[in-house]
């Protein structure tokens, strides 16, 4: 003979473990719905990343009790069949809001993804979305955008630089300024001028040497010999 309280631990178990594997959980009503419209909802919901169950819902009020998806329990009313999500909850959400345009016996009541419940509304906000993929790929994209454009930059530099010191040089030259020295050549050529005139003053011819040689000579001559004896009066 079964024992119905270990089935119902083993159901509960089932469904806490569900609830802390799943990034999501979407609840709905099914009543109305015939076995070949739950059957192709399955379908859709597991192509979208979503598997969909059926569970009592005081056996999922003993599973979330304690958890940080404790907030679910509000959604417990009436027959409620769960889709747990692995991977996009907004693909999953879609495949709901789509199935019930077509099937108005499926009322989707809300759900949790991560620890944050969210009601009907909040669900029909996510299947708004687009995928995950499309999201990531205009992230991506935004992130590369202003990267190319620094890069850009980057290699323009240069470039600009040497039409911004072209433009002057040719400025400079029409001006009258005449040939422009560059800045980093200006002291060599200053070191070069200063040795010429140098080397030019030393090679040059000792014009005025006998003549300063005389002044010298003068001034160190002596008197000769009686010069400063007075003339003999007599």
């Amino acid at each position: 003979m079964d024992n119905p309280r270990a089935e119902k631990v083993a159901v509960v178990n089932e469904v806490r473990e569900r609830m802390e594997a799943a990034d999501g959980a979407l609840l709905t009503e099914y009543r109305g719905l015939t076995v070949a419209e739950l059957a192709e909802l399955r379908r859709e919901l597991t192509a979208a990343g979503g598997d969909y169950k059926v569970y009592k819902n005081t056996l999922v009020r003993l599973a979330v009790a304690d958890t940080p998806r404790e907030g679910v329990r509000d959604l417990l009313a009436g027959p409620t069949a769960i889709a747990f999500v692995h991977g996009d909850v907004s693909a999953v959400a879609k495949a709901l809001r789509d199935f019930a345009r077509a099937n108005p016996n499926l009322v989707v009541k809300g759900g949790v993804v991560g620890t944050v419940v969210m009601s009907a509304a909040d669900i029909d906000v996510l299947a708004e979305l687009p995928s995950r993929e499309t999201l990531l790929a205009q992230f991506a994209g935004a992130l590369s955008a202003p990267l190319q454009q620094l890069a850009g930059l980057v290699q323009a530099l240069p470039r600009n630089l040497a039409y911004g010191i072209a433009a002057l040089v040719d400025q400079r030259r029409a001006e009258g300024d005449g040939d422009v020295v560059p800045p980093e050549s200006a002291p060599e050529a200053g070191a070069a001028t200063a040795g010429t005139a140098t080397e030019e003053a030393a090679d040059a011819p000792a014009a005025d040497a006998p003549a300063a040689e005389a002044a010298d000579e003068g001034a160190d001559a002596t008197p000769a010999d009686g010069a400063d004896e007075a003339p003999d009066a007599g």
